[in-house]
């Protein structure tokens, strides 16, 4: 049995992982932290809970607790990433980080996107970037994962059959994502507020969003050229779900037929990518409403013939495949599990 602890266990992403890990029979989930809400049981935050476990959240002054796990799950904020991600690697535990924190291999990154110096550079290379379906080989011998922002997940998936292909011709490649209120957390802001949220679409990020060089860095180190992205992101009206809209452009002749052999070619024997793509009917592309709940990633897309244009759709639950999921998979792979363990939730239709 896998001991794992969560920290920052009263967050979104960290309910989906409890959500997930309870079924997993694997794993036994020893320690919650939180320390908003130290001694409180877990269904007390988390009302989806009760009558399922009696476990209560742990304040950071027990941290010595989650030394006798074998891994850690960190939904923590950036700074507690950044202080105990080393001290947790030299303690022989694995670490699962879902911050932003060692996603990146260049450190100047973190000076443009985060506005901080980042204080352990030395790790930024020994991470390894949770992508299962592209990184597997490397997430078995990890210590430290890194896991993708949700719509780095979504686009990259979205873009490596094409990328390792060469079929994309020029850049920037044009990504639109929307997204559910869920990926701004469970924190209070202004915008976040129901009388400010429900029925807006807002361009929260319409340059400069923090994924664009996780999804330019990784496509670039396995394209081995130099991959421009120009991500704009919206908040829309759902509360969980991710749709990334993609716009790349290519040269030479290129059918429908031909998208469907590629994309076959990389993903037809992964558990967790589906291709939707039919000619009638309402669910003709991808709809984060039929993957609520569930670890799959759905890729679709179109031809623009007279503009020699690729339109990709790539939709995901961003607590899902785009973190928990994510982040479970990884698990499974690191410890020589099934990949599917813990992930055979099927979305609920209709939601």
């Amino acid at each position: 049995m896998i001991k794992v602890a969560i920290f920052g266990a009263s967050g979104y992403v960290a309910n989906e992982l409890i959500r997930l890990l309870l079924n997993h029979e694997k794993v036994e989930i020893s320690f919650l932290f939180s320390e908003t809400y130290k001694n409180k049981f877990l269904h007390q935050v988390h009302p989806n809970f009760k009558k399922l476990t009696n476990i209560r959240f742990l304040g950071y002054d027990e941290l010595e607790k989650a030394l006798s796990c074998d891994l850690v799950f960190l939904a923590s904020t950036y700074n507690f990433s950044l202080k105990y991600v080393p001290i947790f690697l030299k303690k022989g535990l694995k670490v699962i980080d879902l911050t932003p924190m060692f996603r990146l291999k260049n450190p100047e990154y973190y000076q443009t996107y985060y506005k901080i110096k980042h204080p352990c550079p030395e790790l930024l290379e020994k991470a390894v970037y949770g992508l299962p379906e592209i990184n597997r080989e490397l997430i078995k011998e990890a210590k430290l994962v890194a896991c993708p922002g949700c719509i780095a997940t979504s686009s990259i998936i979205a873009l490596y059959p094409l990328i390792k292909s060469r079929i994309i011709k020029s850049y920037p490649i044009i990504i639109d994502a929307k997204m559910g209120s869920s990926g701004s957390g469970s924190r209070y802001s202004q915008a976040s507020i129901y009388s400010e949220r429900a029925n807006s679409i807002r361009a929260y990020k319409p340059t400069n969003h923090r994924h664009t060089p996780e999804i330019e860095e990784f496509l670039s180190r396995i394209s081995k050229e130099e991959i421009k992205i120009a991500l704009s992101a919206h908040s829309i009206n759902i509360v969980r779900g991710l749709l990334a809209t993609i716009h790349c452009f290519f040269e030479n002749e290129l059918s429908i037929k031909d998208l469907w052999k590629i994309y076959r070619s990389f993903y037809s024997k992964e558990n967790f990518i589906r291709i939707v793509r039919e000619e009638k009917g309402i669910h003709r592309f991808p709809d984060p409403k039929n993957l609520i709940g569930s670890n799959y990633c759905d890729i679709g897309f179109d031809i623009d013939e007279r503009n020699k244009r690729i339109v990709l759709l790539s939709a995901l639950d961003n607590l899902t495949k785009g973190a928990a999921g994510n982040a479970i998979q990884s698990m499974n792979i690191m410890f020589n599990m099934d990949e599917k363990e813990g992930l055979k939730s099927i979305s609920p239709y209709p939601i």
